[in-house]
């Protein structure tokens, strides 16, 4: 009786919650297309169990809740913009297209791909940080990624950095520098879209990728 009682009360908390939220925000009790997406992609990476129905149950919050958990994301068992984008999904834009809107996405982006060079290649060259920022760019642009940055560095298991929390590292000034150059377009990998170092891999996979240079310590493979 009382796991009834708890769990009308956390359905009719959620729809209370579902008309005053704002758009592209699914949660319990949400339907359709996106939320089939949504399902596809936990399925895939194995935190959805269930079948890709389209309905936003409560299994479903609960697959959306331990990815979120894993990923350093708020856990609460919405699907909002930093979830979709870590999950590799499109997310809402604002409508106003004002420049200070725009600016504030930019920022959110340096502020992430610093923290994931800063995380992987503190003490490389610079030259080097900044080929660490362009794989991430450059698997935006390969189908074989998730087309957001903060899909690609919070894919699972993609990088040591999300794994072993060092993207949680204070940030130094110079990873914050190499993300902003790697944003305006600066390749130094080449093309790249793996690296690694070799003396601390343990991924015999890794060494079937083409080379395409050394940075540092970083092999960069295509």
């Amino acid at each position: 009786m009382i796991i009834l009682i708890a769990y009308f009360a956390t359905e009719v908390y959620f729809n209370v919650y579902s008309k005053q939220a704002i758009a592209q925000v699914y949660k319990y009790g949400s339907r359709g297309e996106q939320v089939k997406q949504i399902q596809t992609k936990l399925k895939k990476w194995g935190y959805y169990k269930g079948s890709v129905d389209g309905i936003y149950g409560y299994n479903t919050y609960l697959s959306v809740k331990s990815f979120q958990k894993s990923n350093g994301l708020k856990a609460d068992g919405m699907t909002g913009n930093s979830t979709l984008a870590a999950i590799g999904l499109p997310t809402s834009t604002s409508t106003s297209g004002s420049a200070s809107s725009k600016n504030v996405t930019n920022n959110k982006d340096v502020e992430l791909v610093a923290r994931l060079i800063n995380g992987e290649a503190r003490g490389e060259p610079y030259e080097g940080q900044v080929a660490v920022g362009a794989v991430i760019l450059n698997r935006t642009a390969d189908a074989r990624f998730p087309s957001t940055i903060a899909g690609v560095i919070y894919q699972p298991g993609a990088f040591t950095a999300i794994v072993d929390g060092q993207i949680n590292a204070k940030i130094e000034e110079s990873s914050t520098r190499a993300a902003r150059d790697a944003l305006n377009g600066w390749d130094p990998s080449g093309g790249a879209v793996f690296y690694f170092n070799p003396a601390t891999s343990t991924n015999k996979w890794i060494w079937s990728r083409a080379l395409i240079k050394i940075i540092g310590k970083h092999r960069f493979c295509s």
